[in-house]
């Protein structure tokens, strides 16, 4: 019987400060972001979404993007990211100096419709505009998120072989970028079984010298850490989680919160598997995330006493 062995590392994705605070309905002071984006850095944390570049009269919570990524901009070890899903989103990105931008797509349509208005195929005409434009910025790079890509809230369970039409169609706009695929579970329902087929076809597929993988969770049926570890032993080398647990899709009905990074990071440990990320102190800012007024939290680590964690 083969063993799979834990990588020696994977990398975190920090997604509480786009994915996260955008689930709360009153915005929050632009000082308490910068308090919890810092206590997440301290931790270790090296990759984050800060924050989205959309209107404003869409998603106040994120009219301040451009505030925390100039209030972070001496950062020089910091990968920030930040989502755009437009042409415009991703000028306003670049120009702030946001060098990794996340367009997002659905694989099912009618997802795509509730998220962006937008048909699948006139997402994939607007991602052919962003790389045009980051096709002139030798130091930019491009993160697809692929939501629904194990369930829709609308159409039910989503076949790998769907994935793979979208990704090709996506793949063949993208030209010599480099290039992160993220398989994201919008709804929470995938299971690990499903997580590791899907990564298993479509990382045989598309194997290229500039493409990588991530997988993005939620836990709304408590398998987001068991999710994340079986993407992780089939191909994808970063994770998104969100610390606390915060966050969900607003047009996903159920999926509450995202994996919780201290959540993730406890079960590698336990695999001796890197992460950068001192557990101690990102339950501090876990503690302090979970108090932002109007938020939803879905920690299990955060339950449990500090002292017997280690």
């Amino acid at each position: 019987m083969s063993v799979l062995l834990p990588p020696a590392q994977v990398a975190i994705v920090e997604v509480a400060p786009r994915d996260g605070f955008q689930s709360i309905r009153e915005p929050l002071p632009t000082a308490d972001k910068i308090r919890c984006i810092e206590l997440l850095i301290d931790a270790g944390v090296t990759r984050m979404e800060i924050g989205a570049f959309v209107s404003p009269k869409a998603i106040p919570q994120m009219a301040d993007t451009g505030e925390l990524v100039a209030a972070f901009a001496d950062r020089a070890a910091m990968r920030f990211s930040a989502l755009v899903p437009n042409l415009r989103g991703a000028e306003l990105a670049l120009a702030q100096g946001v060098r990794e931008l996340v367009f997002v797509v659905s694989v099912s349509e009618s997802h795509n419709q509730a998220n962006v208005r937008r048909s699948v195929a006139e997402s994939l005409e607007e991602l052919a505009r962003i790389v045009a434009l980051l096709e002139h910025d030798a130091d930019a790079c491009l993160r697809l998120d692929l939501g629904t890509s194990f369930d829709c809230p609308y159409e039910g369970t989503i076949a790998w072989h769907q994935v793979d039409d979208v990704l090709s169609r996506a793949r063949a706009l993208c030209g010599n970028l480099h290039l992160e695929v993220a398989l994201c579970d919008t709804t929470g329902r995938a299971t690990p079984y499903q997580v590791a087929e899907h990564f298993r076809q479509l990382v045989g597929r598309h194997q290229a010298p500039r493409l990588s993988w991530a997988f993005h969770g939620h836990d709304t049926y408590g398998m987001g850490v068991a999710n994340a570890l079986f993407a992780i032993h089939h191909g994808a080398t970063a994770v998104d989680t969100a610390c606390a647990g915060l966050g969900g899709c607003p047009f996903a009905p159920g999926a509450t919160g995202n994996t919780a990074t201290e959540d993730l990071v406890y079960a590698l440990n336990g695999g001796q598997v890197y992460s950068g990320i001192d557990i101690a102190r990102l339950l501090v800012a876990a503690d302090a995330i979970a108090a932002l007024p109007g938020g939803q939290s879905a920690s299990h680590l955060r339950q449990v006493p500090r002292d017997r964690i280690r």
